[in-house]
């Protein structure tokens, strides 16, 4: 096996902004594992408040030993392994399994999905993310999404009932809400969740900090619609901790480190009756795809990041009627342009 990484920075259309940051671009390490003629693709895509970097990224990947990467693939000796090297950095450790992943189903010629146990036809429409904005960039941006069937928007500050007004003066779509933490009174927050179902809301990701458990137990309890723990679930051990809290998980790759730590995230969140969005940082086609391949399994996606940036050096994946559109190519289907 050999392991190479090449840094990237991957830049979005609009400034992105959600109730605590604002940023243009997200910094990607692309990994590549090559392996008896074929080449699996790996990304890492490391938004600032995680705490990764290029060069967080670079140093944990030249302490890994890809000679102890044997095929047929063991996910969770791999993990335990990248997890004993360093804790955390979750998102480099997704871009080694999700290049191991690609490499696995191109030496089986099998693809992700079809490894994964997917069904293409319980595939759920993705949903199209609006950052926070002034009034008037913010209806160009959602003009932008009218190939989507759904629309997601950050929501987070005193505008959210403006934003909202703004969205239904344009389509009719569903939408899903993400607060980021950024509501404080569980009561003004139940308030305004019954107003969002009203204007045709879904669900409502993290709506206050991760840390006030109660909170947002609370305000489970209370909601018409499903409350999603985002920021409170990272990995494995976090979904044991969400029964009770929340309605339902947030699945990233970038946090659960690939797909392994993602499908058994997936299958205690069901253990546990808890409903499953599966989601993304910003992201190229490469990490996107992985997280396609588990979609069908999952209640909801939010699988946006390669319509959202304006370099990714991957082909754009098929998509059709607001679904991610799987291929039989074996491993991820992911090709340069």
């Amino acid at each position: 096996m050999k392991l190479t990484y090449q840094p990237f920075e991957l830049v979005l259309k609009h400034p992105f902004t959600i109730a605590r940051f604002s940023r243009t671009s997200t910094p990607v390490m692309l990994v590549n594992i090559a392996h008896e003629g074929f080449t699996g693709y790996g990304e890492a895509s490391m938004v600032p408040y995680m705490g990764e970097s290029h060069e967080s990224a670079a140093a944990f990947l030249n302490k890994v030993d890809a000679g102890r990467f044997k095929f047929p693939f063991d996910f969770d000796e791999i993990i335990n392994y990248l997890d004993s090297l360093v804790p955390g950095n979750p998102a480099v450790k997704a871009a080694i399994d999700i290049a191991l992943h690609d490499l696995e189903g191109k030496l089986l010629n099998q693809s992700c999905w079809q490894l994964a146990g997917s069904n293409p036809a319980l595939m759920p429409v993705t949903s199209y993310t609006i950052g926070i904005d002034t009034p008037d960039i913010f209806r160009e941006k959602v003009k932008e999404a009218a190939g989507f069937k759904v629309i997601k928007v950050k929501l987070g500050r005193d505008s959210d009932k403006e934003l909202i007004n703004i969205i239904r003066s344009v389509t009719d779509v569903p939408i899903y809400v993400d607060a980021n933490q950024g509501w404080t009174d569980r009561n003004q927050s139940l308030d305004l969740i019954f107003w969002l179902q009203q204007q045709g809301v879904m669900l409502v990701e993290q709506p206050m900090a991760k840390t006030d458990i109660d909170g947002n137990a609370w305000l489970t309890q209370h909601s018409p619609i499903p409350i999603i723990g985002d920021e409170a679930v990272q990995r494995l051990p976090d979904v044991e901790k969400a029964k009770g809290v929340y309605h339902g998980i947030n699945i990233k790759l970038m946090k659960s480190a690939g797909l392994y730590g993602a499908q058994q995230m997936l299958q205690r969140a069901r253990q546990l009756g808890l409903k499953v969005l599966i989601g993304c940082m910003s992201e190229t086609s490469c990490a996107s795809l992985a997280a396609a391949a588990l979609a069908p399994q999952c209640d909801w996606a939010d699988i946006d990041g390669p319509f959202l940036t304006t370099n990714n050096p991957f082909k754009t994946p098929d998509f059709a009627a607001g679904k991610y559109v799987l291929s039989d190519t074996a491993g991820l289907g992911v090709t340069f342009k």
